[in-house]
């Protein structure tokens, strides 16, 4: 069995995506798309695919693939996401499914008309201690879930260094989407309303960008839960994690750390003090392994198998919802009401 895939956008994560599906013995890449005719030719050259496009829809309409794996920065999901679920093409999507919580809703509406498969890539789902807190939780050793806190924190080198599109975004887009995608599932409940506080001062005076900051949101679940989230970039260049990331989880008889900042090395040079990253997307040998391999290898298992995917269009728009109303609370300081759940 062999899927015809192709893929939108070339960036950071769009060469993530292809060294693991180039590596997948049920995948064949036929083409890939970016606006960027550089990005294009560099993919040509490192991974040897046969076509390139600067039109994604034309490319999905000629290519006629099984399935496309979409990785366009966050606020360009929409369009691309419906363009292959109205031609019949099974999607997986780049977190966060989108900046906009009734766009969200219209993806979840579609997926659900068409039978189509449809995975968010919320990869943190994978990582063998988020999974076993998930099925401790489901266990009842802690009961229902009461109180949660997340935070990921990041050095002010990843908006100004690493993403040409910060300005675009926030820290919280860019990475509180999977923290609130493993509260809501730990919860295993939707959320209702957010408070948010947000401010704009380094990154505007310095680099004349209308972003936030530094982020943070109360949130409440429909069953009387509730969570904080909290994310900034703008730590300073020097610090070693990225991100800063902790989790807490409590329960009505128990509790639940989750303190993944180090990854378990350490390690310090001359030239500076980190905390290597190595379990997220790492090349080991000639494979890439861990939590983001893992879910995209697993969509293409999906296909074969014929299954629901882990991580759905659904729990894409809750992540969605809770970042939109944040955001929005952030900008008026008013309390935001989340929608009822697009059913």
């Amino acid at each position: 069995m062999e899927f015809k895939v192709n893929i939108i956008a070339m960036g950071i994560m769009g060469r993530n995506i292809a060294n693991v599906l180039t590596r997948n013995p049920m995948v064949k890449v036929t083409a890939v798309a970016d606006l960027d005719e550089e990005r294009l030719a560099t993919a040509k050259a490192e991974y040897g695919f046969e076509r390139t496009y600067t039109d994604y829809e034309k490319m999905i309409h000629r290519e006629k693939p099984d399935a496309v794996f979409i990785a366009t920065p966050d606020w360009f999901h929409y369009k691309p996401v419906m363009a292959c679920l109205d031609a019949g093409i099974h999607v997986h999507c780049e977190k966060p499914l989108t900046t906009d919580e009734h766009e969200a809703a219209d993806i979840v509406r579609k997926v659900r008309e068409t039978g189509l498969k449809f995975q968010v890539s919320y990869n943190h789902r994978w990582l063998a201690p988020y999974n076993a807190t998930y099925n401790m939780i489901r266990e009842g050793q802690i009961g229902e879930c009461l109180m949660g806190y997340a935070r990921k924190n990041n050095p002010i080198t990843v908006p100004t260094e690493m993403l040409p599109w910060a300005k675009d975004s926030s820290p919280m887009w860019f990475l509180s989407g999977h923290d609130i995608d493993l509260m809501t599932w730990w919860f295993d409940d939707d959320p209702v309303e957010a408070k948010g506080y947000g401010v704009k001062r380094v990154l505007r005076e310095k680099y004349g960008w209308d972003t936030y900051d530094a982020l943070q949101g109360l949130v409440r679940f429909s069953r009387g839960g509730f969570a904080t989230f909290e994310s900034t970039w703008i730590y300073p260049p020097t610090h070693p994690a990225m991100p800063d990331s902790f989790m807490e989880v409590v329960g009505e008889h128990g509790h639940i750390h989750l303190d993944r900042k180090t990854e378990a090395i350490e390690m310090s040079t001359p030239e500076r003090f980190q905390w290597p990253r190595s379990l997220l997307n790492y090349k080991v040998f000639d494979k890439w392994v861990g939590a983001f391999p893992s879910c995209i290898n697993s969509f293409i298992d999906d296909l074969a198998e014929d299954r629901e995917p882990k991580v759905t269009a659904y729990h894409g728009w809750r992540s969605t919802a809770v970042l939109d109303a944040i955001h929005r609370s952030a900008d008026t300081g008013e309390t935001v009401r989340i929608s009822e759940p697009p059913f």
